[in-house]
């Protein structure tokens, strides 16, 4: 496109093409098929300058809208409210520069190797009828993959992030498994991934200025 003074990606469009993107892509995969397809253009259009710019078209005011920066404040996985399929979504989306997120008995784990919705191990008949907590974990033994309990059903991850790496086996060994031997409530309520909500700002101010 050509460039227009004091505003960005608004002028005048000299070519341009279609990219299928396909169900599971991500953005960094979508980049670089992007990447390879603007390098052609851009040695076509040198090569064609006085023709593109002769038929330059303008872009359309209807549909556009600003995108955000990518922040880490958009990785925080909601479980209560998010479904999985918005979970792979925000995966696709961002995964690839900044590790979901959720909190753990007050700490921050990332969530690592997204291997998207799976369906609920075999239980026994009385766990298969309780309504499972938000967030709730499932050791998967056969595909060594940690479940991961949210709005609408489970979503698996390989490997998480706590202190360093841990595979999914690692992690309910060293800490989920003396949890699933105790059978108390309160342990069972605590052994589950939280989701993370912000202290409101004037909170966040009180606390800066006590500090200060």
């Amino acid at each position: 496109m050509q460039i227009r003074p004091k505003r960005f990606d608004v002028g005048p469009i000299l070519i341009q093409d279609k990219c299928l993107v396909q169900p599971h892509c991500t953005a960094q995969e979508l980049g670089a098929t992007l990447a390879k397809m603007g390098a052609k253009m851009l040695i076509s259009t040198l090569e064609n300058l006085p023709e593109r710019i002769q038929n330059k078209k303008e872009q359309s005011k209807q549909g556009a809208t600003f995108a955000p920066k990518i922040s880490v404040d958009m990785s925080w996985v909601n479980w209560e409210d998010q479904s999985c399929d918005q979970i792979g979504r925000l995966f696709q989306a961002i995964g690839s520069r900044i590790s979901l997120r959720t909190q753990w008995m007050g700490d921050t784990i990332k969530l690592l190797d997204f291997v998207g919705k799976n369906e609920i191990p075999v239980v026994s008949e009385s766990e298969r009828q309780r309504q499972p907590t938000p967030g709730s974990l499932l050791y998967h033994k056969e595909s060594n993959t940690l479940l991961v309990c949210c709005k609408d059903g489970w979503v698996g991850f390989r490997a998480v992030k706590l202190k360093k790496r841990l595979s999914a086996a690692d992690f309910y060994n060293g800490y989920l498994h003396q949890y699933f031997l105790r059978k108390s409530e309160r342990q069972q309520r605590e052994c589950v991934f939280q989701t993370y909500k912000p202290e409101p700002k004037d909170v966040k101010k009180r606390k800066l200025h006590q500090q200060v």
